[in-house]
């Protein structure tokens, strides 16, 4: 009798302890952990969150991400891609987690996961100072003497495509290159978020950055975009955004970059 109330709370207790314990992790966590490495996809050319920059990228976004890597002792693997090319990388498994600036947009919602939203933003415009009392409505901008210079693939180029149907509208590859283009007359106006509109103007007197009292859009939010097919890795990402939350990491990071 004494046995087989021994075997029976043995049974029980080896059945509390496997339902206790994590399932396997999925697929993608998996690889991560064994090569201690996680890749890193970012277009690389959008202030202040991610920029190329000699050798390596800069921003608040990099690193945020090295932070996050930091706590299992993960290496950090940058990835190029580009706006366009981004949704299909991802697809195509060539990063684990997207990040430089990113919107958290209802197609990309689609599609893909985000991390927390942070970074609220509204679209503003980057234009000429020269045109600063210029542009004072998005019908000022929506003309066909005003030159639009859009760089393709994300949520500014979907911006300037479905509101300025009447604007001269150029596609310019490299994002980070079109403030220069702006300020030297070769267009009027760049469709963007504050940050990045409010950092170009401090550093280029011959910019002005219209629209940041009053968006043209109402506020969004940045977020790191992630695939969906694998929920333990999904659960470790959020747990380490979490983690850098809750000890005001984010915060500080976000003040060193985002004035």
């Amino acid at each position: 009798m004494k046995r087989s109330v021994a075997l029976l709370l043995s049974a029980a207790l080896s059945a509390a302890l496997l339902t206790a314990l994590p399932a396997q992790a999925g697929e993608r966590l998996d690889q991560i952990v064994k090569t201690q490495t996680l890749r890193v996809g970012t277009p690389g050319d959008y202030r202040p969150f991610a920029m190329k920059e000699g050798d390596g990228f800069a921003g608040l976004d990099i690193d945020i991400v090295r932070k996050m890597a930091e706590v299992y002792g993960w290496k950090v693997e940058f990835v190029r891609t580009s706006w366009k090319a981004l949704a299909g990388d991802l697809k195509a498994n060539k990063f684990d987690v997207a990040v430089g600036g990113i919107t958290r947009s209802p197609a990309r919602a689609l599609i893909a996961d985000f991390l927390p939203a942070y970074a609220p933003f509204g679209k503003v415009a980057l234009v000429n100072v020269k045109n600063k009392d210029r542009f004072k409505s998005l019908d000022d901008l929506n003309q066909p003497d005003v030159r639009v210079i859009k760089n393709p693939g994300g949520t500014n180029e979907a911006f300037v495509l479905q509101n300025l149907t009447k604007a001269q509208v150029s596609t310019h590859d490299k994002n980070y290159e079109i403030p220069g283009l702006i300020a030297e007359g070769k267009g009027d106006v760049m469709i963007t978020e504050n940050a990045e509109a409010k950092l170009y103007a401090k550093k280029d007197p011959r910019l002005y950055a219209a629209f940041l009292d009053h968006p043209l859009t109402p506020v969004n939010f940045m977020g790191f975009l992630m695939p969906t097919d694998d929920a333990d890795y999904t659960r470790v990402m959020n747990y380490l955004w979490d983690l850098l939350d809750r000890r005001g990491e984010l915060k500080t990071l976000e003040a060193k970059w985002i004035e």
